[in-house]
């Protein structure tokens, strides 16, 4: 299979329409559908339904869409990491952050990376969950990812940071924000905004509010943080959130500690055998920018870099030999 056609099949699929397709490709109709036809006729299935009103696409097709579009942006990043690489930069790292993390770190973590790595280009992926770095990760798509553990994948190293806590996200107008602490077992009547379903902040919190004794009613999902906070102070619900986001100021919302909120581990993550010495360098980083996870003095930390973990759930770091 060319690149071309792969193009192609892309602009086709996500029109739906040959002739908007040609026009999108800056080519003609009938040369495009010829090029459609020999892809069909290499893959040995077809990728279009075609009738006189629409295009849909085959199983086949969807299959190849959702792919394609992955190689075709894999592509175009290699070839901007290449130019980026032949123009001087010392190396091209690609790094993904989670939730609060992107605020919490990328900040400190690119100026140091800028004063000690000059000429490194950092391609940054934030907001990011922990299940599609992990993926990413595992693909090769990603360098290095700062994470919530749990990571259940045999391919992925991680290296303990710190520990947070969940608080209390309300909208400043609710009879909780008059009390200075809660307990999760009181809002098991309130409603609820999360982050989605297969994040590991919300695995956490649905188990802690199981060990309570109730099932937490979620009437809305946000994959972003500012998201989330933005749909707490439209007063939607509550979230529950890493302890660090209260620094980040959101008009309408107030914070409180919840007496029994369960504890989310921050770790930072690569795929295993491919600590190049640029990916070494970079992770050394993190022993100077991370922040503590709690209002006060942080904690103390190591010379080097934090110790390898390969038994999941993360735990006491532990130094590999």
């Amino acid at each position: 299979m060319e690149t071309r056609h792969l193009r192609y099949f892309v602009a086709v699929a996500e029109e739906r329409h040959f002739g908007r397709a040609a026009q999108r490709l800056h080519m003609a109709q009938p040369p495009l559908s010829q090029q459609i036809k020999q892809l069909e006729e290499q893959l040995g299935t077809p990728l279009f339904e075609r009738t006189t009103r629409k295009v849909e696409l085959t199983p086949a097709g969807e299959l190849l869409l959702e792919r394609g579009r992955r190689i075709l942006q894999d592509l175009e990043e290699l070839e901007s990491d290449v130019a980026q690489v032949g123009a001087g930069a010392a190396g091209v790292l690609r790094v993904g952050f989670s939730g609060s993390a992107t605020y919490r770190l990328l900040p400190p973590l690119v100026q140091k990376a800028r004063r000690e790595l000059p000429g490194l280009k950092l391609s940054v992926h934030g907001e990011m969950l922990t299940p599609q770095m992990v993926a990413d990760l595992e693909e090769g798509r990603l360098d290095v990812a700062v994470l919530r553990p749990p990571v259940d994948s045999p391919e992925v190293d991680l290296a303990f940071l710190d520990q947070d806590r969940l608080v209390a996200a309300l909208p400043a107008d609710s009879p909780w924000a008059e009390r200075s602490q809660l307990d999760l077992a009181d809002l098991a009547g309130e409603s609820f905004v999360g982050y989605p379903a297969q994040s590991v902040v919300t695995r956490i919190f649905r188990e802690a509010c199981h060990r309570e004794g109730f099932t937490p009613r979620v009437v809305q999902e946000a994959a972003e943080t500012s998201t989330l906070l933005a749909l707490v102070a439209a007063g939607m619900g509550l979230a529950l959130v890493p302890m660090t986001t209260r620094r980040f100021a959101f008009q309408g919302i107030v914070f409180r500690p919840v007496r029994n909120a369960p504890p989310v581990d921050l770790a930072v993550a690569w795929r295993r055998g491919a600590q190049t010495p640029l990916v070494r360098r970079f992770l050394a980083l993190f022993d100077t920018v991370s922040a503590p996870a709690h209002d006060g003095a942080a904690a103390p930390r190591a010379a080097q870099p934090p110790a390898v973990v390969r038994t999941l759930p993360v735990k006491e770091p532990t130094r590999e030999d």
